[in-house]
């Protein structure tokens, strides 16, 4: 097998070509969606709304709260508002659960979450993405989870806030700077010490020093986690990133195409004032459900001494 470039994963029945699945095709398509929006849907109701206030794609979730196991999103609902809107379509699967993406892929999904905000399938083992067609995206905290990833074929990388869907940026502007530091450190090093910092962040070297070349990470980076005014949004974009992602929070209003459609235009124009002034106005009533209460939110003092 060996000669003709095939190699054989998981088991006799699942053999990849890397050949017919270039990472450079994948990582051009996951550009694609740069300067965007990607909101999470849990019906084609809040898809339609997606696609109509200018979002670049979706990401289908299961409805509801479910308790338990979190898994990929039934099949049938990804069909359905696959057929119900136009613009390229996500899904999730768990983390090193390598038939859930087939099955995603089976269904003709644009792009594949491997996301860490459903229950874990593998606690050692991420999914081997250069074997499959369809671009993955993963999340990261930090430069050395982004480029491991990377490694290991994601075509975006999502640097992640909180997970709980309240409303509270604090994390992923953290993590998102996070990146970004190290990032700017690593430009200001000297050629000798890129060795000791590949090692200090068990990062692959080749990519250490290919983020150092460019200035900031070889996939498009989005951020998520918390992102739920046009304010968050246009914050993460002056911070450095793509896009972002937002989660399905957003349609729990009255009126949520104009929350939806005020977060888009904050992405498309994050450096203007003006702009960002007309997408907040009157969204104060539909943010209330997601105000933080004194009680969920960690007072001064009572952090890490």
């Amino acid at each position: 097998m060996a000669e003709d470039g095939a190699v054989t994963l998981y088991n006799n029945s699942a053999i990849t070509d890397a050949k017919k699945n270039p990472f450079s095709i994948k990582a051009g398509l996951a550009q694609m969606l740069r300067g965007g929006t990607i909101f999470e849907v849990t019906s084609v109701q809040q898809a339609k709304i997606a696609e109509e206030a200018g979002a670049c794609s979706i990401i289908v979730s299961e409805p509801g709260l479910r308790q338990g196991i979190r898994r990929m999103p039934d099949p049938s609902l990804i069909k359905e508002i696959k057929r119900a809107v136009s613009i390229p379509l996500m899904a999730r699967a768990r983390v090193g659960h390598f038939v859930e993406a087939q099955i995603l892929e089976a269904i003709g999904v644009d792009y594949i979450d491997e996301s860490e905000l459903l229950a874990l399938a593998d606690e050692d083992n991420f999914i081997n993405k250069h074997n499959f067609r369809c671009p993955f995206i993963c999340g990261c905290r930090n430069l050395g989870e982004a480029l491991r990833r990377v490694r290991e074929g994601a075509a975006m990388i999502r640097t992640q806030g909180e997970l709980l869907g309240q409303g509270n940026v604090a994390e992923t502007v953290k993590n998102v700077r996070n990146v970004m530091k190290e990032v700017r450190v690593l430009n200001n090093m000297d050629e000798d010490e890129v060795f000791a910092f590949a090692k200090k962040i068990a990062a692959p070297y080749d990519l250490v020093a290919q983020v150092k070349q460019m200035g900031r990470l070889p996939v498009v980076q989005f951020a998520a986690g918390g992102i739920v005014t046009p304010a968050d949004a246009a914050l993460m974009m002056q911070l450095g990133c793509d896009g972002i992602f937002v989660g399905s929070e957003v349609f729990d209003s009255a009126d949520p195409y104009k929350r939806v459609s005020g977060i888009v235009q904050a992405v498309r124009h994050y450096n203007d004032p003006h702009v960002l002034v007309e997408s907040s106005c009157g969204l104060e009533d539909s943010m209330a459900e997601l105000n933080l209460g004194e009680d969920r939110i960690e007072q001064f003092g009572r952090g890490e001494e």
